[in-house]
């Protein structure tokens, strides 16, 4: 199936069937309690329903696209925008103005802005900060030692972030308050999502409050950033500095509520997914010890027992396909959302202008008609001579087409970077009060991951 499976409806095409719509709705809140109740698991199913499926949330109707094929041509199509549940979500926390829920022509600015940051020619630029905070991660902790996994991951993802892109001094006590009000953020925009019961959250209820205290320190913690750059008047070659000297259409400086929302979209979601899949890589190596060794005998073997350096990266291949295989059976960004802009048809099935799409890479990337023993952790299943079996669009970790994210080169480098460095000084175990199962948000993380490391 290609792009050729999204196109404008015609007079014809506008008699064509809807999809069905999916059983075990509840009135008001349509299948909104399903998804919030086992979301994971409902979205999985729908497949069994048709590759388009009908979906009541709260007094919306929602269509679910399943199969690789069709989201592929969505992503590559025209007739879809960045819009729908997700992001009505998410606009307390990313705005309107950021390059993450921007579309047409100041989408593609705002992508030309930050685009060559993360060229891939870029990114060995950044290896010597990637070194150092992925070997201080090991250095930090002592063997032995209860790791809380939740703060370790998310205090080097954003350090990495900020070091790099914003060349900021992003120090621990920043990395926490953002580490504790994204928790906070990110659960109650998932909320808002699944039950858009709009007047409810403007209550002053506890969870309301807490929310909004979170939400408001992560604007503070970003204005507090831009404020320092400029009263500082260095100019390094980084992603804010582009920000700040960026043009809009007119060529004036843009504004500072997109410079503020761009700086969001960096340091907020960005370090969200890479440390919710550090989060992953750290349950796998724990879990599965045998790829843990596996990867610790690949970078002796690339090193000769040196610390393990970025350059090495590219000759990291088990490692590499370890880190692909974590975001496949847990990816970070589970659930996406589209809508379209015009009467179209999708898979056969009329789509309505106006409509809110919503997919999951988390089911796609799991169903069992794109991958054969499709729930094991199988790293090889990424070697050259099997990945061909792999159906395209069945894994897409960082999208496709224009809304691809733009960090995926940084973003592999230092999982693999981090991954490697942790494996070849630690094996891990985890230890009593440890929970991995898998806590639902707007992204995807272990409940309460706590590890021991143990010397090699």
């Amino acid at each position: 199936m290609t792009v050729e499976s999204v196109k404008p409806a015609t007079p014809e095409a506008r008699e064509l069937r809807e999809p069905p719509l999916a059983g075990g709705g509840v009135p008001v809140l349509g299948h909104g309690w399903r998804l919030a109740r086992d979301p994971l698991s409902f979205m999985a199913r729908l497949r069994d329903h048709g590759e388009v499926v009908r979906l009541r949330l709260g007094p919306k109707t929602v269509y679910a696209v399943t199969s690789p094929a069709l989201t592929g041509a969505m992503a590559l199509s025209t007739d879809f925008i960045i819009a729908g549940p997700l992001w009505e979500s998410l606009e307390g926390l990313l705005g309107k103005e950021g390059v993450a829920t921007a579309n047409g022509p100041q989408h593609r600015r705002q992508r030309r802005t930050i685009q060559p940051a993360f060229r891939l020619d870029a990114i060995p630029a950044y290896g010597p900060i990637m070194e150092e905070e992925a070997h201080a991660l090991t250095e930090r902790w002592k063997p032995g030692e209860t790791i809380d996994c939740t703060s370790e991951s998310f205090r080097v993802a954003v350090r990495i972030a900020a070091r790099c892109l914003l060349r900021g001094d992003f120090m621990d006590e920043r990395a926490e308050r953002l580490c504790i009000a994204l928790a906070t953020v990110f659960r109650g925009m998932y909320r808002r999502m699944v039950i858009p019961a709009g007047p409810l959250y403007r209550l002053p209820l506890p969870a309301n409050r807490q929310f909004n205290r979170a939400l408001a320190d992560l604007h503070l913690l970003v204005d507090e950033i831009v404020a320092e750059r400029r009263a500082s008047g260095q100019k390094p070659d980084d992603l804010l500095t582009a920000l700040l000297e960026a043009k809009d259409d007119n060529g004036d400086p843009i504004g500072e509520q997109e410079i503020h929302d761009q700086v969001v979209a960096i340091l907020t979601p960005g370090s969200e997914t890479v440390a919710s899949t550090i989060m992953w890589l750290l349950q796998v190596l724990a879990e599965h010890p045998e790829h843990a060794d596996r990867v610790c005998a690949e970078v002796e073997s690339v090193t000769g027992g040196r610390p393990v350096a970025f350059d090495d990266v590219r000759t990291l291949s088990h490692t590499n396909n370890v880190v692909v295989e974590a975001m496949r059976l847990r990816p970070a960004v589970w659930i996406l959302t589209r809508r379209a802009v015009r009467d179209t048809e999708l898979g056969g099935y009329r789509i309505p202008a106006g409509a809110d799409i919503v997919y999951s890479p988390y089911a796609i990337q799991r169903d069992g008609r794109s991958y054969a023993d499709n729930l094991a952790f199988d790293p090889d299943r990424w070697l050259p001579d099997r990945v061909k079996d792999v159906p395209k669009f069945a894994m897409s970790p960082f999208s496709v087409g224009n809304r691809k994210c733009p960090s995926d080169h940084f973003s592999m480098a230092q999982l693999t970077l981090v991954t490697a460095a942790l494996a070849a000084k630690y094996r891990f175990e985890q230890v009593p009060g440890s929970d991995d199962a898998t806590r639902v948000g707007i992204t995807l993380r272990p409940q309460r991951l706590l590890l021991k490391p143990v010397p090699r």
